[in-house]
């Protein structure tokens, strides 16, 4: 009896354990934002013009916004702003053409 109760709360301690992990992983999660209609944004190494191309943006297509950071103010067609979303390692597009819906970070801050 005692060994079934250890296994019982061990099961449930490793089930509430993954039910912790789960929520952290999800909770991390980036939320896809659709790039404006129209326009092929390039995407850059780091928050500014001055960074090198790395690729170029689809029409039409969504991005998954990790974190933000402050960098070169830009203007698009959704408004002007400093705020650049990093998209993938190494790779940033401007927020000014995402559409978030915000003209604040929606993203937490890149620490880097």
């Amino acid at each position: 009896m005692l060994r079934r109760r250890m296994l019982t709360a061990v099961g449930g301690a490793a089930a509430a354990l993954g039910l912790v992990l789960a929520t952290a992983a999800s909770s991390s999660a980036a939320t896809s934002y659709s790039v404006a209609p129209g326009y092929r944004v390039n995407v850059r190494s780091g928050p500014s013009t001055q960074y090198a191309i790395v690729r170029v943006l689809p029409l039409d297509a969504k991005v998954a916004i990790y974190c933000q950071k402050d960098g070169e103010t830009i203007t698009g067609p959704y408004g002007t702003t400093k705020i650049w979303d990093n998209i993938a390692p190494g790779e940033y597009v401007s927020d000014a053409y995402v559409h978030t819906g915000s003209d604040e970070m929606v993203a937490p801050a890149c620490r880097v």
